[in-house]
């Protein structure tokens, strides 16, 4: 199983038991609010704004939430000015990383997440030094248990998806993600659940580690994760189960 499939499964165990609820809905706020400006108001049009709010939902964040922040990013009220950013370097290991923010000073988040590098036992880059070693994806994770292998590569080929793998309890397909929102439909549409869906910087070829090498790795990213302006944190590491388990 790829190293993403493992840290997406542990980033959502940990996310349907996590109390940091407002801290989750102000970082959601923060992409809608980058996608209206960007694609304007209608999720319809936006398929960006779509998937931000479909993101928003999963986790119950109210719909006056929701509402406030498109508006934001259309300007119809003021506040904050947010910039994406991309933040690339190495972990524990040597493992490639890349970190995707949403920022209101970029200089201090700067400081910050070159920090957590340092503390966790990485070292922060300069644009270009691991971008080469993902490509954007649309990844959905769905439990084996009562689905039919053939039947929902039908149903995701036929919808835009590129591939399905198996591995453990779990299939994973993947999609362009243009095609993200249609797959997302097809699958909901034929009643298959998801336990996680997103747009991710998937790499390319992963990168095997030690048992120790990996909780270290898997330790960073939880420290990036939490970090009030990180939106993603992707890696070329295969995490297995018992990394991901890691305290």
């Amino acid at each position: 199983m790829s190293g993403h499939s493992h840290w997406a499964t542990i980033k959502h165990k940990k996310g349907a038991t996590d109390a940091k609820r407002g801290k989750l809905w102000s970082k959601l706020s923060r992409a809608i609010i980058i996608a209206a400006r960007h694609g304007g108001g209608d999720p319809e049009t936006n398929l960006k704004l779509r998937y931000a709010i479909g993101k928003a939902r999963e986790v119950s964040m109210p719909k006056d939430n929701i509402e406030r922040a498109i508006k934001r990013g259309t300007g119809e009220t003021e506040g904050i000015q947010f910039e994406e950013l991309t933040y690339e370097g190495y972990g524990p290991g040597g493992v490639a990383v890349l970190v995707e923010v949403l920022t209101d000073n970029r200089n201090r988040t700067n400081g910050e997440i070159r920090k957590i590098f340092d503390r966790t036992g990485g070292k922060m880059g300069s644009s270009g030094n691991v971008a080469f070693l993902f490509e954007r994806k649309g990844v959905f994770l769905i439990e084996k248990a009562g689905i039919e292998e053939d039947s929902l590569m039908g149903i995701a080929l036929e919808a835009g998806a590129d591939d399905l793998k198996q591995a453990d309890d779990l299939f994973e397909v993947t999609c362009d993600p243009a095609s993200f929102n249609q797959v997302k439909d097809a699958l909901e549409k034929n009643n298959i659940k998801t336990i996680s869906a997103d747009i991710v910087q998937l790499a390319k070829a992963l990168r095997d580690v030690d048992l120790e090498t990996g909780q270290k790795v898997v330790r960073m990213m939880e420290a990036l994760d939490d970090h009030d302006d990180v939106q993603k944190v992707h890696t070329d590491a295969n995490i297995t189960k018992e990394m991901a388990a890691a305290e």
